[in-house]
């Protein structure tokens, strides 16, 4: 017998056509802003003061994107950035992942008392003043790790991932120990590939709070030329085109170029920077990214 043919109703093609328009408009409004800043970026600097530009530059120009290139510090900058955004990473989720664990399994007595005492750093914290006093005992002022060593364990997201590593079946961790595995084959062998999905969540969500970080480097490094991030050092670029008695050499250094540039341009160009790192590894998480995030969702 042949397959049955499936007639499309009326309400079906309209329901269709509701859909795809809804979601041309959405599709529309997220890359309407992004493709704006774009052109502005890519546009002339005094040219863009005029308004009008849409979604093409009207004098096209790479003049912004060689005033930021021109920085000597921008290259070691993003060295600094794409090192402290991997190795965060890495040990955030590593030791929220080993946490998550720990106060998810029932046999634990602390369980109760950890959990809670995590979820009440969530809504209290020493402040600034006293982080600072902290970090600078700790003798991190100065150095990388003021970067890697605070953010090592996030509250939310040892919550994220013990929610979701609840929702397995216990019976993989019972039959594993009945075989003789050690806690630390269980949680790496066994719970640890099965929580990909929420793990490369989270592993986004600390890459890009990591990428975007600033004011850390202006507490801790901004004395520090080799540990600046690209984030603090287009700030810095900004804060020198809108006053040139902040950054002499670099006024003068765009004066004797002839390069002409504005707040708005190199603000548009700063974004296109800062951004395209991360768009360019979202493509690789985003399959993992739904999925996670819904059975990771909180659940007390």
């Amino acid at each position: 017998m042949g397959k049955a043919v499936k007639y499309r109703t009326t309400e079906d093609i309209v329901i269709d056509i509701i859909v795809y328009t809804v979601m041309i408009i959405v599709m529309i409004a997220t890359l309407y802003p992004f493709l704006n800043i774009l052109a502005i970026s890519l546009n002339d600097a005094l040219d863009s003061i005029r308004g009008g530009i849409y979604l093409w530059p009207r004098k096209f120009t790479l003049n912004n994107y060689r005033t930021i290139l021109s920085n000597p510090n921008i290259y070691q900058a993003t060295l600094i950035s794409v090192l402290r955004a991997v190795i965060g990473s890495f040990t955030n989720v590593l030791s929220c992942l080993m946490v998550a664990y720990g106060i998810s399994r029932k046999d634990y007595i602390f369980r109760r008392f950890i959990s809670r005492v995590i979820v009440f750093t969530m809504y209290f914290s020493g402040g600034l003043i006293p982080t600072y006093l902290l970090m600078k005992n700790l003798h991190l002022v100065g150095t990388f790790w003021v970067y890697i060593l605070p953010g090592m364990v996030s509250a939310f997201n040892i919550i994220v991932i013990r929610s979701y590593i609840d929702g397995l079946p216990q019976s993989l961790i019972e039959s594993a120990k009945i075989d003789g595995a050690s806690e630390y084959r269980i949680l790496f062998q066994i719970i640890m590939p099965l929580c990909l999905p929420v793990l490369a969540t989270v592993t986004l969500w600390v890459a890009v709070g990591q990428w975007n970080a600033w004011f850390d480097t202006f507490l801790y490094n901004s004395g520090k030329p080799e540990l600046s991030t690209l984030q603090f050092e287009l700030q810095k670029i900004l804060q020198s085109v809108q006053s040139a008695s902040t950054n002499p050499d670099f006024s003068a250094s765009l004066t004797s170029s002839g390069r002409t540039v504005t707040p708005t341009a190199i603000r548009a160009t700063m974004t296109i920077v800062a951004t395209l790192p991360i768009l360019f590894v979202y493509p690789f998480l985003q399959r993992y990214f739904i999925h996670g995030l819904t059975i990771g969702s909180i659940k007390e």
